[in-house]
């Protein structure tokens, strides 16, 4: 019955499957073990094993045993939940402990019972194998963080030449000739408005068949934005109409010229496009439009504007 009873008590076949390096933790750089694990191998209540070291507080100084914040807790909540006290025991009310080597040790010696020396044995040859580990392999760990922080900085470096690929596809998104078929009328005066939006002090417009419509368009501007239109004496906008945009949109002008056959938008005298069709009608029909990216064109167009 001795004998029996003996090996009742002392289990280290099952110690050795539940790998007790899986049960160490690193915490305030230091490598432990919860309370609640040690309880389960020692196979005594978490309660137990805690009175037993409040009992005998001189031995276990805070580099032998400290109580986890409650942030630290939260951090490693996840391996507790698979070790804490199971039902029948009662929930946790506090903050577990956790034990370094040295405490651990001294745990041993206060709990008096065979299965705690027999387990502290082998934790003390886990945490011997951990310390190894650490040895044997500090140059690859060293490496892999040098390459972690290689890695974050490539990333970042990867981020911001992305990012600039990104601006110079957005800043020059009018550099192809864009067409519009029948019915894209929403697409199209989608892109007329931006393009007029990026006007910071002056927008020509060039266009034979201007309406109220055109001013709806040219109303989207930015504020402070002056507009001048040239187009047909047959145009269909009356001073009045004028008159009521400026009343909300101000400064528009415009002037009559049958220089021109195309329709034209000149943005702060420095780009222009090219429009197929008068804005007015953009979508109803095919047509197209292109931006200009020789600056002498929009230095002619100026000129033939201005010498008319």
């Amino acid at each position: 019955m001795a004998n029996t009873n003996r090996k009742t008590e002392i289990v280290p076949v099952t110690i050795q499957e539940n790998d007790i390096g899986n049960l160490i933790y690193t915490i305030r750089d230091k490598q432990v073990m919860l309370d609640c694990d040690l309880a389960k191998l020692y196979q005594v209540e978490t309660g137990a094993l805690n009175r037993a070291m409040k009992r005998n507080e001189k031995r276990f100084p805070e580099d032998f045993c400290f109580q986890l914040t409650e942030e630290e807790f939260l951090r490693c909540q996840t391996g507790i939940s698979k070790t804490a006290d199971t039902a029948g025991r009662g929930g946790r009310r506090y903050m577990p402990y956790a034990f370094t080597e040295q405490g651990i040790s001294m745990l041993s010696a206060v709990l008096h019972s065979d299965v705690a020396i027999n387990v502290s044995i082998d934790i003390m040859r886990a945490f011997v194998e951990m310390r190894k580990f650490f040895v044997a392999n500090s140059l690859l760990l060293s490496r892999i963080d040098e390459l972690e922080v290689k890695q974050l900085e490539y990333q970042k470096s990867t981020n911001e030449k992305f990012g600039k690929v990104f601006q110079y596809i957005e800043d020059h998104a009018e550099s192809e000739q864009k067409i519009f078929f029948d019915g894209q009328i929403y697409d199209a005066f989608s892109l007329i408005i931006s393009i007029i939006r990026k006007a910071c002090s002056e927008i020509i417009l060039i266009d034979g068949y201007v309406d109220i419509d055109t001013l709806n368009i040219l109303a989207k501007k930015n504020a402070g934005v002056d507009v001048k239109i040239y187009t047909y004496a047959s145009a269909k906008l009356s001073n009045r109409d004028v008159a009521s945009f400026n009343a909300q949109y101000p400064t528009l002008t415009v002037k009559k010229t049958q220089v021109f056959h195309d329709r034209f938008i000149i943005l702060d005298r420095k780009t222009a496009y090219h429009v197929g069709a008068s804005i007015k009608d953009a979508g109803r029909k095919c047509f197209g439009i292109t931006l200009l990216e020789d600056n002498g064109v929009v230095t002619e167009l100026l000129n033939r504007l201005y010498n008319h």
